[in-house]
């Protein structure tokens, strides 16, 4: 098992949810979350200049078996992409055990 984070702009998240469904990837926490990254330049806008190091992003959290692993990462990164700074980060981090708290199950089965 593998934990899947991901750090993407908001106005990707739902093309990317939509992604991830398409590859069975069915349950994922996530939550707003703003960073500061390399870019230090501003850009303008409607007259209006701002920094898009502090822009608010998304993080999820997805936890997958092995054989989901690599759709999931293509999926974030197909359906992510803007080709601009600042699309974002994936990162991926070994998962020792899990358990479904109803059942007891553990293991990938807790997943499912």
């Amino acid at each position: 098992m593998k934990k899947i984070e991901a750090i993407i702009r908001k106005s990707k998240f739902e093309d990317v949810k939509d992604a991830l469904h398409s590859v069975e990837v069915n349950f994922f926490s996530y939550w707003d979350v703003t960073g500061v990254g390399n870019e230090k330049e501003g850009h303008v806008y409607r007259g209006i200049s701002y920094s898009t190091s502090e822009i608010q992003r998304r993080f999820l959290s997805i936890v997958v078996n092995n054989e989901f692993v690599q759709p999931t990462i293509d999926a974030i990164l197909k359906s992510a992409a803007t080709d601009k700074v600042g699309d974002g980060k994936i990162f991926i981090t070994p998962v020792e055990e899990a358990y479904r708290i109803r059942t007891g199950e553990k293991g990938g089965k807790s997943l499912n």
